[in-house]
């Protein structure tokens, strides 16, 4: 398996070729299976250590982390950032330095700032996989998101998909962009002018649409963004109200997608605001419950295929 997934860290899905790509969701499929069954352990990875540093508040990502790991049989310490030296000041690097004087073999990081990731993979002598830096990147996200879609459609090369929303501020968007268009998807943006970046062709989506109804027609897949108020300096919209009239899906905006087109939402999500409940819970067309579901199989995909790269070493 080593020689399929040739990288020492996830820290983005820019360094991700779709051999790399197929390889972590065909491992993902059989950790789906094990998922649902009574006994849901494995040893893959017993004896190593894997460290969840979260600077940022998180409820799916740090739990399908912590779940991935123990049901691999590694031991796994979540860092409470809140209650550690980071609170009296010490620097991320120094973080670093005392992590990894303690030997972890893997070390799963969310930071606010864009790059710090890949600044504390070059510090540390273990596998560092970026759980979401700044509005830079969500690599974790874009591949359970590609699962999802391709368990569901039975493929992505070929399909429409549509991302919407807080294109500006969101890393779900930018990872995202690039995985699906990687594995041969055409790529929409759907956004109001004040939450789309300035130059929107840099982040490789084939489209760039400011009204909903035009951007949803025809596409297979609707991918909702949460509004990343805690990025925000300023007002960026004139109330939720009016942002979900324009902006939020709901029957009518969804009615110009195919027929059968799936809705997509990385969670948490603003009911009312980004997305009607009443989609958000249809069981036919959301597949927004198994995205977190299948979102514990991708990390345990991503933890196996870095643990045989360590064994290697």
């Amino acid at each position: 398996m080593s020689n399929e997934f040739p990288h020492s860290h996830l820290l983005g899905v820019e360094e991700l070729s779709s051999k790399d790509i197929t390889a972590i969701l065909d491992l993902s499929e059989s950790y789906i299976s094990l998922n649902r069954k009574k006994d849901k352990k494995k040893t893959i990875l017993k004896g190593l250590t894997l460290i969840n540093l979260f600077f940022e508040n998180s409820t799916r990502t740090r739990t399908s982390f912590e779940l991935a790991g123990k049901r691999l049989g590694a031991d796994v310490i979540n860092m409470q950032v809140s209650s550690s030296s980071v609170q009296k000041g010490e620097t991320l690097l120094d973080t670093a330095a005392t992590l990894n004087a303690m030997h972890p073999d893997f070390i799963t990081v969310r930071h606010p700032d864009s790059g710090a990731v890949n600044l504390l993979a070059k510090k540390v002598n273990c596998s560092i996989i970026n759980a979401g830096d700044g509005s830079h990147e969500h690599p974790t996200q874009a591949l359970l998101d590609a699962l999802t879609i391709r368990r569901r459609l039975g493929k992505i090369r070929g399909l429409t998909i549509a991302i919407c929303g807080d294109i500006m501020h969101s890393r779900v968007a930018r990872s995202n962009i690039t995985l699906l268009k990687t594995m041969g998807a055409k790529i929409r943006i759907i956004a109001p002018p004040t939450l789309m970046p300035a130059c929107p062709e840099i982040l490789g989506a084939d489209e760039c649409f400011y009204n909903m109804s035009e951007g949803l027609k025809n596409v297979d897949v609707v991918m909702m963004l949460r509004l990343q108020q805690e990025r925000m300096s300023g007002t960026y919209i004139p109330s939720e109200k009016e942002y979900f009239h324009f902006y939020g899906l709901d029957k009518s905006k969804l009615s110009n997608a195919k027929k059968n087109a799936l809705i997509m939402h990385p969670g948490p999500m603003n009911r009312g605001i980004e997305i009607d409940s009443e989609l958000a819970d249809d069981i036919n067309r959301s597949v927004i419950l198994e995205q977190v579901e299948y979102g514990v199989a991708v990390r345990q995909a991503i933890l196996e295929l870095l643990a045989e790269r360590i064994k290697n070493d």
